[in-house]
């Protein structure tokens, strides 16, 4: 029996082409404008595109799973808006950084960097837009500071102070510049006047009251270090050296059972300094305390032998 076989229709090439492209065309294509994904974002930035990447980055970086990711887009989101000027983003996406990946050496260089270069924007708007504001001849002043320029610093206080009599903070600058310039005693008369004319303008600063009480316990005047130093841990209770200070100055006043609160409260607060330890250790010897001060004793002394030789207090 003879089998007849379907003839094979052959379909030239051209047929073929033309047919996929009319398929092709009927499907949806994807949106010209779509926007890129996180990783894409990432690319662009890298490429200096932050124009196109900076939106994407700034909508999907906080909500990214993937650590790593994270880690890349908000990196790349702090370089491309201090690139565009952007300082909210860019602060917004340095505390993001801080706080997810708290002690990493590339985030805490470039928190270092950046708040500086915003820092350093900042001023150079303020010279340029209000150049003889009380606030721009104070940052001029803090310059000079830096610079150990201390006759210079104080005649710009100085300036500002004739212009502006109450402006919280210049008399407490004035009078520290008077100390790092020399510690006579007639610097240290004339700071100790700035110290309480500051404390009639702002009597919460704390670093006033903490300097008057300074100078007097470097003269041995405990009587007059103590309220100083008492003020100074009330207006900030954050205040560690107020708390030493005052400890100090009590124990040498021999005011031994007055001290331990402030000392206890120091060494909570830094325990890692042996100075705490070593004035506690003597305030309780001298209330009885025996085994409370041999116990603060062999702290100082472990604290110590641990320390470097070369940075020992």
């Amino acid at each position: 029996m003879t089998r007849f076989l379907r003839p094979v229709c052959i379909i030239p090439v051209g047929m073929l082409v033309a047919a996929a492209t009319a398929v092709a065309q009927t499907r949806p294509a994807a949106p010209s404008g779509s926007a890129p994904t996180v990783e894409q974002a990432i690319e662009l930035a890298a490429k200096g595109r932050c124009q196109e990447a900076l939106p994407v980055l700034k909508k999907s970086t906080a909500h990214v799973p993937d650590k790593d990711l994270k880690y890349r887009a908000a990196m790349a989101t702090t370089r491309c808006a201090m690139s565009l000027g952007q300082a909210e983003t860019a602060v917004t996406a340095l505390f993001l950084l801080n706080r997810e990946f708290p002690h990493d050496p590339e985030v805490l260089y470039i928190t270092t960097r950046y708040y500086g270069e915003l820092a350093s924007r900042a001023s150079q708007e303020l010279a340029a837009t209000a150049p003889s504001s009380y606030q721009a001849l104070e940052l001029e002043a803090e310059a000079m500071e830096s610079q150990n320029r201390w006759d210079d610093a104080g005649a710009v206080y100085r300036k500002i102070l004739a212009q502006n009599p109450n402006v919280p903070g210049i008399h407490f600058r004035l009078g520290r510049v008077l100390l790092s310039k020399s510690q006579s005693s007639a610097n240290t008369e004339e700071a100790k006047t700035e110290f309480a004319e500051e404390l009639k303008v702002d009597p919460s600063n704390a670093a006033a009251e903490f300097s008057l009480g300074e100078i007097a316990r470097r003269a041995g005047q405990w009587s007059e270090a103590v309220p100083h130093f008492t003020n100074a841990s009330k207006l900030d209770p954050g205040f560690a050296e107020a708390f030493l200070a005052l400890g100090m100055s009590l124990n040498s006043a021999e005011r031994y059972s007055e001290a331990v609160g402030s000392l206890e409260r120091y060494v909570k607060m830094l325990p890692a300094d042996p100075a705490g330890h070593y004035q506690l250790s003597i305030a309780y010897a001298r209330t009885g305390r025996k085994e409370d001060a041999a116990r603060e004793m062999a702290i100082q002394q472990q604290i110590v032998e641990k320390t470097p030789s070369g940075s020992r207090p």
